[in-house]
């Protein structure tokens, strides 16, 4: 391999990382630990990735796609003898207030998107919890939802136009108005081709927010209430959840006040209309109330912002009750959200194991964490509630992943999850448009 590191380092300089100090913190994403990889590029414009697939085509070599390392499926993790494409110093950044879009290249962060926007009225919706650190390649990769998804939708439809540089190195730059080929990249997790770069719709910021916190007694009346609120007619913004381990975490991590050892439901409800936002957060209030939860409404500004900083920390609070986790990542139907969130509480039990669920509960998307210590509790085991917690899933009609992906976490559960022929469809799929499979090989299919 020392000609292919000669070729890295004419091509790319000293932006071709080649030692492994320089390549440990490829290696990982926020999840997996993989191998060491052959080398890691930072490309800077789609002509040196069309430069770096053509010379991994050359030497039979694998790509391996990552924006920020934030994902937690191991989507991002190299095999041993692979190249990572790291696309942070892809950042450029245009914004056409007047078209309501922008033009984005795979490293810009998901926040940056949403702030330059704000001073001429606009925003970005997709908001993941990492939004501040996470890049919009990751987010097209994974098609990554958030807080906002119920409501707003996630990450895939926003895109207006996608490019991207195929298996052969060619550069494409398509839309979606007739045939939607970049649909089929949207959530392919870089198994398909390499995003670099991808129109966006922007919305008016809407002129009012409403937003309250709901305690409840336990896990499975809020999630009764969420269930019985939307049959109603209720479409929040936001609609979040964090059960008891979640929120005594919290509360442990920031001291805010919040009352442990209950389930907290956060809901916020916006529009242009005051009376409507108001109707709307009021009828989540009183189907709350019906099921025994406490309500608080958020005075002003700055308590709602507190209460949705109580979400956003919830990750890192969790890293104070053991030092590794296992971030599920699985998606129900509403009406069954009660029995799901129940059963898995009963899981966590069964194995002895800590697990804190919370998630977007308005799209039926959870993310039940499994904590553990591996001095204290066998990794074998997590791993096996993870596979039952995925069963679980299944069982109520959901899916594996809601926005998280596949990677490698979940690769083994993909034929349980779904037939052969929509696997051989798949696979078809993935031959024709990676026919030397040069692009990250070992993900998603089983």
């Amino acid at each position: 391999m020392v000609g292919v590191r000669a070729e890295l380092k004419a091509l790319f300089g000293p932006r071709a990382l080649l030692s492994p100090a320089e390549k440990g913190v490829y290696r990982y994403d926020a999840i997996l630990v993989g191998p060491e990889p052959l080398a890691v590029v930072l490309p800077e414009t789609r002509e040196e990735v069309q430069a770096l697939v053509r010379l991994a085509r050359k030497h039979g070599l694998s790509l391996v796609a990552r924006g920020a390392g934030s994902g937690l499926s191991g989507g991002a993790v190299p095999e041993e003898g692979a190249i990572v494409v790291a696309f942070t110093r892809m950042a450029r950044l245009e914004l056409d207030p007047v078209g309501r879009t922008a033009w984005a290249e795979p490293g810009v962060t998901t926040a940056r998107i949403s702030e330059e926007a704000r001073p001429y009225g606009l925003f970005y919706p997709p908001d993941p919890a990492s939004w501040r650190t996470s890049s919009l390649g990751g987010n097209l990769g994974e098609n990554a939802g958030g807080p906002l998804c119920f409501k707003y939708g996630v990450t895939g439809d926003y895109v207006l136009e996608l490019e991207f540089v195929d298996s052969w190195g060619e550069v494409h730059r398509l839309g979606r108005q007739a045939y939607d080929l970049p649909g089929l990249l949207i959530g392919s997790e870089g198994t398909l081709g390499l995003i670099t770069g991808a129109r966006v719709r922007l919305l008016p910021l809407p002129r009012y927010r409403a937003t309250l916190m709901a305690a409840f007694p336990e896990v499975g009346a809020l999630a009764e209430a969420v269930s019985r609120a939307i049959a109603l007619g209720a479409v929040p913004a936001r609609l979040e959840f964090l059960d008891p381990v979640s929120v005594n975490a919290v509360e442990d991590y920031l001291g805010m006040g919040l009352p442990r050892g209950h389930a907290l439901l956060l809901v916020e409800t916006d529009g242009d209309d005051l009376e409507v936002v108001e109707e709307e957060l009021s009828l989540v209030e009183e189907t709350a109330k019906e099921l025994g939860a406490r309500v608080q409404r958020a005075k002003d500004e700055r308590e709602a912002e507190a209460l949705w900083r109580a979400r956003r920390s919830v990750s890192p609070a969790l890293g104070r009750i053991r030092p590794k986790r296992v971030n599920e990542d699985i998606a129900v139907p509403r009406s069954e959200l009660p029995k799901v969130v129940r059963e898995i509480a009963a899981l966590g039990e069964a194995y002895g194991l800590v697990v804190a669920q919370f998630g977007h509960i308005g799209d039926g998307n959870l993310h039940p964490n499994i904590l553990f210590d591996p001095r204290r509790e066998r990794e074998e085991r997590v791993w096996e509630l993870a596979h039952e917690i995925a069963r679980v899933a299944l069982r109520h009609g959901g899916v594996l992943s809601g926005e998280h992906g596949i990677g490698l976490m979940k690769r083994a559960f993909m034929e349980e999850a779904v037939d052969e022929g929509t696997l051989e469809a798949f696979r078809t799929v993935k031959a024709t448009l990676d026919p030397h499979g040069l692009l990250n090989p070992g993900k998603v299919l089983p």
